[in-house]
């Protein structure tokens, strides 16, 4: 039996990222700005990423998305592009948490407790705490929190965490995405595609100036 394929992508921040894998194996790459009207490269990435890895859609067995927080407009993007291929091919979507795949996408790092954060705008943060064991197994065991940025490292000191932040260095990144679904287990199952949307985590800059500015939540259709 061949190795079942596997694309992943996550776009929680400004730079997505995506990568196909042979079972276990990493078999390609890629990476697109998600910032501007005419920056917003996923799907090009995406097909790009196939290519080199010398495959095409047909050839997927699943597909992993990053869940989110961070960016309203490029989760949708990332989320929508998933739920497409998952609708067309029949194939399973499993979620994965973005602030994990900070610290599992990134390069070698002792294991222990990480507090994982990311611009949530507004002089604020997102964090969750995220363990890696010394297998590399990445799991995110505590509920995305939003703080001031300003208090970020004395959460980080309480919870005996070191801080990894998603700044133009380091980013979630999918190429470890399995190591976060080897830790989820049945949570790794995979979501209903006509019910799933990342968990942004706050409610769009748009949304936010309508409503302070009419004194109300908007309304939704």
């Amino acid at each position: 039996m061949s190795a079942p394929i596997t694309l992943a992508l996550d776009a929680s921040t400004y730079a997505g990222t995506v990568a196909v894998f042979r079972g276990e194996a990493l078999a390609a790459h890629g990476e697109a700005a998600m910032r501007g009207r005419d920056e917003e490269r996923l799907m090009p990435a995406v097909a790009a990423t196939l290519r080199e890895a010398r495959l095409d859609v047909e050839a997927l067995d699943r597909v992993v998305c990053g869940a989110g927080p961070g960016s309203f407009t490029s989760l949708r993007i990332a989320a929508s592009i998933a739920k497409g291929i998952c609708a067309a091919r029949g194939l399973p979507l499993v979620a994965v948490p973005s602030l994990a795949l900070l610290v599992a996408g990134a390069g070698p790092r002792p294991a222990g407790r990480y507090l994982a954060t990311m611009d949530a705008m507004r002089g604020e943060r997102y964090a969750s705490l995220v363990t890696l064991d010394a297998d590399g197994t990445v799991l995110e065991v505590g509920a995305v929190e939003l703080h001031p940025a300003a208090a970020i490292a004395a959460r980080a000191a309480a919870l005996g965490a070191a801080v990894v932040a998603s700044d133009e260095r380091a980013r979630p990144d999918v190429r470890g995405a399995l190591r976060v679904l080897r830790a989820r287990g049945v949570d790794a199952a995979p979501v209903p595609l006509d019910a799933w949307e990342p968990a942004y985590g706050r409610v769009a800059e748009a949304q936010a100036r309508w409503e302070a500015a009419h004194g109300q939540p908007l309304p939704h259709a």
